[in-house]
């Protein structure tokens, strides 16, 4: 007999006494409040009501979020009606009837009313107690009031264009599951929970990042509202985000903004919120008071404790211990399968072999097996990568030692003379394994997030010059021509040595793959607020197909692993990582046979 079927075998009946025991303390339960309650019925038929409020005040909180009046709310409240079996009633806040589901003689309105439906002032009451996802947030303004940030159909189609490309980019480039889902503004929200590291940079979309124009318009009245609160109240401004959230003007450091927020209390949330509430008032329906009545007068259902009623208490209660029973072995077994299939495979796992189990129903052991199955795949094709990286890390390591322990054993046997030439040699490959060691300690320092970038003011053509002038000499050697040009002069807030190191990794990528002949242009120019460095060269240019591997670690366009032809396969990605590392990014585009371009965009203002 297999070790783990006991294992198995003990959980099913640990499982079946756990049910019996929750089933009899159930039971217990059951009988015990029926016999200090009469009135269970009562109680059922008030929870029923209480789903049924928070269902209408949500629709209609809905309805008045959405228009600016009651007028066409008519048929809304029959229909509530009809599904509630109560009667609704609106008034006015000075109880004025305003829509009824009953005709006939005006309802007898309560001196309490059941709810107060505003979308600027939301009941937190009724609002925790319905179902729906958009009124259980916390923000007192009811999030389908979008007034003047509704977007048009035009903006709609162009946002939901960027984000299916971007979404498709992330499938296309990770295999990241990327979700959309529409706000009620009509904005698109993309998920990406799931999206690996730089997903942001390969897979960028300024549309969808940056306001719409009618959101524009709207967050600068709205800006205007809560700057004029704020100086109501003598207090700084601060800058509005398209979520409502806001940063001091101008920025402080987190601690010392932290504090400054817990001295002045509550001030800005206060301006924000009345400031949106003034905005949106034109848009929203007017406040409105909620009556929910029954039809025909109250009924209710009394149970009593006749020796009739306890006998069915008795027997419902053995008849629900029997199905408790059954269903937790029948539950037991079905769940001892799967486990026992998991177990399996992590013992595979162990002892190195392909781990993988089979995905039966959506329950929650399916999904359970469908995560061991990503995490399996996940650590196989992780263990892939570490391989094919040790083995590159390898080779490019052997290379400049055999050559350099070669030329020293036959130095030793007096097959080659220690001449200059030859020491000049051996400099040269240690020249080589140094520079790769310090490709991968640069490497190693970014992954670790401990990259330091000392920001300064730079002068962007005089850092092309200089990276010009240290790559002339070389460029001259190889017969290709070194171009530079900035438009106007740009600055920007950077660190100069890390930048002259990427920029100078992507000048000598593209004089080593530009024939002799060739042309390699350095460009700078300001594009959106940024500054833009485009590498450009006339070589034979990548294919469609490689292009997005050209910031792989050791992956060349040549093939040899000639290092002296197809570098160590490091410059990219170590220009990649100092551009993430100042706020921007580094992206490649190339036509076979025309050449490539490398650009480079940095904000000119970079939070290091």
């Amino acid at each position: 007999m297999r070790a783990d079927v006991p294992l198995h075998r003990s959980l099913l009946l640990r499982v079946l006494a756990v049910s019996v025991l929750v089933s009899v303390c159930s039971i217990a339960a059951t009988a015990w409040l029926t016999v200090r309650s009469t009135t269970v019925a009562i109680r059922q038929e008030q929870g029923q009501a209480l789903a049924d409020d928070a269902r209408t005040y949500d629709t209609l909180l809905g309805y008045a979020a959405t228009h600016p009046g009651w007028d066409g709310a008519a048929e809304v409240v029959r229909r509530l009606a009809r599904d509630t079996g109560r009667r609704v009633t609106i008034t006015t806040d000075r109880r004025v009837p305003l829509l009824d589901s009953d005709a006939g003689p005006p309802a007898k309105l309560p001196a309490r009313p059941t709810a107060s439906i505003d979308p600027l002032h939301v009941d937190t009451v009724l609002s925790a107690a319905s179902s729906s996802p958009l009124t259980a947030a916390p923000d007192p303004i009811d999030p389908r009031a979008v007034g003047p940030f509704l977007l048009p159909r035009k903006e709609r189609d162009a946002l939901r264009v960027a984000a299916e490309q971007r979404a498709a980019c992330l499938r296309g480039s990770f295999g990241s599951v990327a979700t959309i889902a529409d706000s009620p503004s009509g904005r698109p929200v993309l998920d990406t929970r799931d999206a690996r590291p730089y997903s942001d940079t390969r897979c960028p979309s300024t549309v969808l990042d940056r306001p719409t124009t009618t959101e524009a318009k709207a967050l600068a009245a709205l800006q205007k509202l809560v700057d004029s609160c704020l100086e109501r109240r003598h207090e700084s401004h601060v800058r509005l985000n398209l979520d409502f959230s806001w940063t001091r003007v101008p920025a402080a450091a987190p601690a010392a903004a932290a504090a400054d927020d817990a001295a002045r209390g509550n001030v800005v949330p206060e301006c924000v919120t009345g400031s949106r509430r003034e905005q949106l008032a034109p848009y929203v329906a007017p406040p409105a008071l909620l009556f929910i009545s029954s039809r025909g007068g109250d009924t209710s259902t009394v149970f009593d404790l006749s020796p009739e009623n306890q006998a069915r208490i008795a027997g419902v209660a053995a008849l629900v211990l029997l199905i408790t029973v059954t269903a937790s072995v029948m539950a037991g077994t079905r769940l001892s399968r799967p486990l026992r299939a998991l177990t399996d495979a992590v013992r595979n796992m162990q002892e190195g072999r392909a781990a993988r189990v089979e995905v039966r129903g959506k329950d929650e052991i399916g999904r359970l097996a469908a995560a061991f199955n990503a995490m399996a795949e996940r650590r196989e094709r992780l263990e892939e990568l570490r391989k094919a990286m040790v083995g590159d890390v390898a080779h490019e390591l052997r290379t400049p030692l055999s050559n350099i322990r070669g030329w020293l054993e036959a130095a030793q046997d007096g097959l080659a003379d220690p001449d200059p030439e030859l020491v000049s040699s051996l400099l040269e490959e240690a020249l080589l394994l140094q520079r790769v060691i310090d490709d991968l300690q640069d490497l190693a320092v970014a992954d670790a997030g401990e990259l330091r970038v000392h920001a300064e003011p730079v002068d962007v053509a005089d850092l092309l010059a200089q990276v010009a002038t240290a790559h002339r000499g070389g460029a001259a050697a190889a017969g290709v021509t070194l171009m530079t040009r900035a438009d106007g002069r740009l600055h920007l807030v950077a660190d100069p040595v890390r930048l002259r190191q990427a920029v100078g990794n992507l000048v000598s990528n593209a004089v080593r793959h530009t024939p002799p002949g060739g042309t390699v242009r350095l460009l700078a120019r300001r594009e959106d607020g940024d500054v833009v460095v485009d590498v450009a060269d006339t070589g034979s240019g990548i294919a469609p197909g490689d292009l997005p591997l050209v910031f792989e670690r050791f992956w060349r366009v040549e093939k040899s692993r000639n290092r002296r032809s197809g570098g160590s396969g490091l410059g990219l990605p170590i220009a990649r990582k100092l551009a993430e590392a100042h706020g921007g990014s580094l992206s490649a585009t190339s036509v076979v046979g025309e050449g490539s371009t490398f650009t480079l965009r940095l904000p000119a203002h970079a939070q290091t």
